[in-house]
């Protein structure tokens, strides 16, 4: 069955073109699907434009909006093993990994089913009883969605649940490692009953296929999640047509440790927060800011735990976490991790592929540990985007915010103390888009999501607020926290 899905009917790409989609943990092929390009992309964009132009999906009534979100939030539920198994092919993740991020995406669609009956605008007050001012909520239009493969489904669900919720149509283009739940998702639309023309998808690299949702005239907004490279590139396409842009370009995530923290619960979250998903993840705590009196303790802790993680493929039940998705992927990785050494980094685990034959086909990179990093260098200020934890250290308060705050990036962190003034007081100076406090990485569906600095322009979730005027924080602070053993060993 042809993968392109444009102006309501499954098609196959113009160019005839094909990719081979191969499982990360063992090379294995999971199929092969239709690859497009500029052309592609061109008809789908004409289609979500006559489609919004006519007017009829706009003017559907927001209640409607909202009870087709619920009836995909229905649907994606139902085949959650189906979704949950394509993911893990596509990403090589854990199979359990994959089921947590149905449920997310699940509350995601559920959320924004309920926001888009409510959402109608508000009366504003002209100060004359012979004149009535309210301000109304309307679409933007045609939404270009480019998405990542780290998380590919709900990233796809961050776009496309509130684009539909407001009215919008859209052309949907994922990464062309990971196409397959976004796939199983334009069925799960279609049986849901969104009109024909309203979500359009292509499948294809970045460079073809993702091109034109940029620079195309009737495109009104374009939001991509993926690298800084890339996002740079886009909104300076985008603004030759001065479109609307969301971009979530990911971070460098400083997880601070207190001298007083407890110790077990911060030892579990920074294992957690930097080896979920073998570190593929844009929030990952990947630089770990421990205060000096702590540190001899604690990162040898760390390194204990670290060499005990299981590695292994999506279905492995022993497995605690996976693959890198590419071979490429891997090289990166490998070549940031020299790179710290040759800098005066001192690594203390990992720093290399597994040895198990079992393991040889896959694109596995052992958890690494690099301590000593120099504020500056370039392991601290570039994402590896793989399982290796930088470890720095601070004296009190102050130098803490300090070096968390010194980054391009504003994208996340955590703060982890038994001082709850004091952890207050560290997230409220952290300028970063999520604070986590004696916590890492839980997502909230009605919480916006995005970053300071160049970690992106505007925000993908949430209700919304004072707009461009001013930056939103999301601090999470858990009350009561205690370690998880998220990964192997447990307390000594």
């Amino acid at each position: 069955m042809p993968e392109l899905h444009i102006d309501g009917s499954w098609r196959a790409a113009i160019g005839g073109a094909t990719r081979e989609i191969r499982c990360p943990a063992d090379g294995s092929l999971v199929a092969t699907v239709d690859e497009g390009d500029e052309r592609d992309t061109e008809a789908a964009i004409a289609a979500a434009r006559r489609t919004f132009d006519a007017g009829e999906w706009p003017a559907t009534p927001a209640a409607e909006r909202g009870a087709l979100l619920l009836r995909v939030a229905d649907g994606i539920e139902r085949d959650t093993e189906e979704y949950a198994r394509a993911e893990s092919l596509d990403t090589g993740k854990r199979i359990v990994e994959s089921r947590y991020d149905m449920a997310d995406i699940v509350a995601c669609f559920r959320y924004f089913g309920t926001l888009a009956a409510h959402d109608a605008g508000r009366v504003v007050d002209a100060g004359s009883a012979d004149v009535a001012s309210r301000i109304v909520h309307e679409p933007v239009g045609v939404c270009g969605l480019i998405t990542p493969w780290n998380y590919p489904l709900l990233q796809v669900a961050w776009k496309v649940a509130p684009a539909i919720a407001a009215g919008n149509t859209f052309v949907l283009k994922p990464s062309e490692l990971t196409p397959h739940t976004a796939i199983l998702l334009l069925r799960t639309l279609i049986e849901a009953g969104l009109p024909a023309g309203v979500a359009n998808l292509v499948l294809g690299s970045g460079a073809k296929a993702g091109a034109p949702l940029s620079s195309h005239p009737d495109v009104d907004l374009v939001s991509f999640t993926g690298g800084l490279h890339t996002g740079r590139a886009i909104a300076a396409s985008a603004a030759v047509t001065v479109k609307k842009v969301a971009l979530e370009l990911g971070g460098k995530n400083p997880n601070i440790v207190f001298a007083d923290a407890d110790f077990d619960t911060a030892i579990d979250f920074a294992l957690t927060a930097v080896f979920l998903h073998s570190g593929q993840v844009c929030s990952a705590g990947a630089r770990l800011i421990v205060q000096e009196s702590l540190h001899d303790r604690f990162v040898e802790e760390l390194v204990r735990r670290a060499e005990q993680i299981r590695l292994g493929g999506p279905f492995d039940e022993q497995a605690e976490t996976g693959p890198l998705i590419s071979a490429a992927h891997r090289e990166k990785v490998e070549n940031y991790v020299a790179a710290a050494i040759v800098e005066g980094a001192k690594l203390r685990t990992g720093g290399a592929r597994p040895e198990s034959p079992a393991l040889a086909d896959g694109f596995y990179y052992l958890p690494t540990i690099l301590d000593g990093v120099a504020q500056g260098s370039h392991a601290v200020t570039e994402e590896s985007f793989g399982p290796v934890l930088t470890v720095e250290t601070f004296t009190d308060e102050d130098d803490a915010v300090r070096i968390a705050n010194d980054t391009i990036y504003g994208l996340a962190g955590g703060v982890f103390s038994t001082d709850t003034d004091k952890a207050q007081r560290v997230a409220a100076r952290l300028r970063h888009g999520t604070i986590w406090i004696n916590d890492f990485h839980p997502y909230l569906p009605q919480a916006e999501w995005g970053g300071y600095k160049q970690s992106g322009i505007g925000r993908e979730l949430g209700p919304g607020g004072l707009g461009e005027y001013v930056e939103t924080k999301h601090v999470y602070h858990n009350l009561r926290p205690g370690p998880g053993h998220w990964f192997s060993g447990g307390p000594a």
